[in-house]
């Protein structure tokens, strides 16, 4: 059931904010009860989604330093100057930029370790790096807004609103779910929980759509236009995060399961964890949400097409190996 989900995900999200668009044209009243229910909807989604990474963990991440290095170096620094200086170059608002920016400058940690499995990268490697580039991407995080968003935003990152939401979004759920793995280390029952809750990030994620789609119906309808500019822009960072985890597995000398773990993980962005940041911003930057949820979509389609083009074509097997 759950490999069936996350195989179909794409076209359970896409029906999701279909029917999201919907029931916000056809009852604008409803979509507002709705939207009530989206926090603990983020939070049940986070939880689920903390739970499926191994933090009790992170000291493995430590062991290939090869791959480790190649990881963050091209999240944590190629990505962000190169996403952050081509996005400066753009005809964007200044909502559009900062959701642009917020959705690609830090790395998934959930959905890449399904998508390197099923595109046959070093699954082991990405699930005991996962913990460790969920660490690194939230001590980064208000660096890169003061970095590429200026003062203010360092401010707003620092501000009640914001840490609020990452404290009870974030933090909260991250603390809980190493409770959790902790406790299965010693317990039955929680690991059958562990279990359980690993059926719940995709339909908990689609539900998060269909709200958000209900409720920002209005934006999305003005955005319209600005969403196929971006669509460009997330195609084009699809090609380049491939290719630069094709030019770093070179770089460090790396063979071809590793370095395609690299695409996968440069591919895919932590819209789970910017989604409920960007939901605090004052109502004249609420655009960054659409174009945040936009993008998640974009990249499941980017990763289907990851799927036969990493392993077939850009990284293949070597001749010897």
């Amino acid at each position: 059931m759950r490999e069936g989900m996350e195989r179909y995900q794409s076209w359970i999200y896409l029906l999701c904010i279909i029917a999201g668009l919907g029931l916000g044209l056809a009852s604008p009243g409803l979509a507002s009860v709705l939207e009530g229910g989206l926090w603990p909807l983020l939070g049940g989604l986070l939880y689920a989604t903390f739970t499926q990474i191994p933090l009790v963990r992170i000291a493995d991440g430590f062991r290939d330093w090869r791959f480790l290095c190649a990881l963050l170096i091209g999240n944590f620094l190629v990505i962000p100057l190169v996403v952050g200086g081509a996005v400066a170059g753009l005809p964007l608002t200044p909502a559009i930029q900062a959701g642009v920016l917020l959705v690609l400058l830090v790395p998934c940690t959930d959905w890449f370790i399904s998508f390197t499995h099923l595109g046959k990268g070093d699954t082991a490697r990405a699930i005991s790096a996962a913990p460790l580039l969920l660490l690194v991407q939230l001590l980064a995080l208000p660096l890169y807004l003061w970095l590429f968003l200026g003062d203010a935003w360092l401010r707003l990152a620092v501000g009640s609103h914001l840490i609020g939401a990452f404290a009870g979004l974030i933090l909260a759920p991250l603390l809980l779910a190493w409770v959790t793995e902790r406790l299965a280390t010693r317990h039955r029952q929680a690991r059958q929980l562990i279990h359980g809750l690993g059926v719940l990030p995709v339909p908990l994620l689609a539900l998060v759509v269909l709200v958000i789609a209900a409720s920002q119906i209005t934006t999305v309808i003005e955005l319209s236009d600005v969403l196929l500019q971006v669509l460009a822009v997330f195609i084009a960072y699809l090609l380049f995060a491939a290719c630069l985890g094709k030019l770093l597995g070179r770089l460090f000398r790396i063979e071809a399961s590793r370095a395609r773990t690299l695409a996968f993980s440069f591919g895919t962005r932590n819209s789970f964890v910017m989604l409920p940041l960007a939901l605090t911003l004052p109502d004249a930057l609420q655009a960054a949400v659409v174009v945040i949820v936009f993008q998640s979509l974009v990249e499941l389609f980017g990763m289907v097409a990851y799927l036969s083009w990493v392993p077939g074509k850009l990284i293949p097997e070597s001749p010897g190996g």
